[in-house]
């Protein structure tokens, strides 16, 4: 091997042969010869290896797609969305994105806590507001399907395995009900990330980045406000906060009730997501049963370290942990008040 592909070859050797052929090229065509001094894996699941890279003496973010793809899982999508989204400054900065390889390069942002944003809770929801009317003032991202198509599309393949064995029919009757209730509109499709949980945004102590766009798509404008309000604004003064940062003007009856409505959809999709993922990791396993902690209790035992986050059992109780709120977020009083202003509006 001559001094060149030692600079790149050794670090890589920790990856998996197809990985390390596919980071190889990326960090050729983006580098050339310089030195990889330093990768470090951060995440490695079914969507993706990611890993920290050390090359001209700064960091890197190496990001490795897996080989699946699905309705959503398609990197000529969603690089597309990533990079329309950093050049509008709201992804980190892109150095190189192969689509068809799976590989992209980013600029590596040290993260701080979102507790630490100058300001509070109230501050920080005014700021995730205004990071999602950013967002949807981009031009516009390209369509999947209908959020409660691909919805009732993921459930449908949840129900075919054997996890659960036969205990979502619960939550198939409580999606119709919930699919009947919202007014979808495909006029109002605006530019969306999907999964803009707390671990998909950071904050480098003077403005927050939203990372990871393997979900972006064209969608309705009320998911990522639902996804903020659900993880970071669960409070009523926190999410009119955020709604206000948002509209630019107080929220009235109608936004709210479609906020509480798409949080249901969410809790859904992330179970269906969270539960194929687990059956990607473990294809015989089988649930007995449906039982699972509050979020409250579920995030309680990441803070007390009894789960670590990407295990296959944080995995496996959380995706329990989102199909019971959906369903106890259907079955509610606040759901059927919800679904009566939107009737009415």
């Amino acid at each position: 091997m001559g001094a060149e592909g030692e600079r790149i070859d050794e670090p890589l050797a920790a990856l998996s042969p197809d990985h390390r052929a596919r980071a190889r090229q990326a960090l050729i065509a983006a580098f050339g010869s310089a030195r990889v001094a330093d990768v470090q894996p951060i995440v490695t699941g079914a969507s993706a290896s990611i890993h920290r890279i050390e090359v001209g003496g700064r960091p890197w973010i190496l990001r490795i797609e897996s080989s699946l793809r699905d309705e959503v899982r398609d990197p000529r999508r969603s690089y597309a969305c990533m990079r329309a989204a950093a050049e509008a400054g709201i992804a980190p900065p892109l150095l190189y994105a192969d689509p068809d390889a799976g590989v992209a390069i980013i600029t590596f942002v040290e993260s701080r806590p979102l507790d630490d944003y100058p300001g509070g809770p109230e501050a920080l929801a005014r700021a995730l507001g205004s990071l999602v009317t950013r967002l949807q003032a981009t031009e516009l991202f390209p369509p999947v399907a209908d959020y409660p198509s691909l919805l009732g599309g993921l459930l449908d393949r949840l129900q075919a395995t054997g996890l659960y064995r036969g205990l979502l029919d619960p939550h198939r009757d409580a999606f119709e009900r919930l699919r009947a209730a919202y007014p979808w509109d495909a006029s109002r499709l605006v530019s969306s990330h999907n999964d803009s949980h707390p671990g998909n945004i950071l904050f480098d102590g003077e403005r927050l980045w939203l990372i990871d766009w393997e979900t972006a798509f064209r969608n309705d404008p009320a998911v990522d406000l639902a996804l903020m309000t659900l993880y970071r604004a669960g409070t009523p003064d926190l999410q009119e906060a955020l709604l206000t940062a948002w509209r630019g003007r107080p929220s009235d009856s109608v936004l709210r009730a479609r906020v509480f409505l798409m949080r249901q959809f969410v809790k859904l999709f992330h179970g269906c997501a969270t539960g194929l993922y687990v059956l990607e990791r473990k294809p015989d396993f089988a649930e007995t049963d449906m039982t699972a902690p509050s979020p409250a209790e579920f995030s309680a035992a990441f803070r007390e370290g009894r789960l670590t986050s990407n295990s296959f059992e944080a995995q496996r109780i959380g995706a329990r942990v989102a199909l019971r709120s959906f369903l106890e977020g259907v079955r509610s009083p606040a759901f059927d008040e919800a679904a009566a202003v939107l009737r009415a509006g």
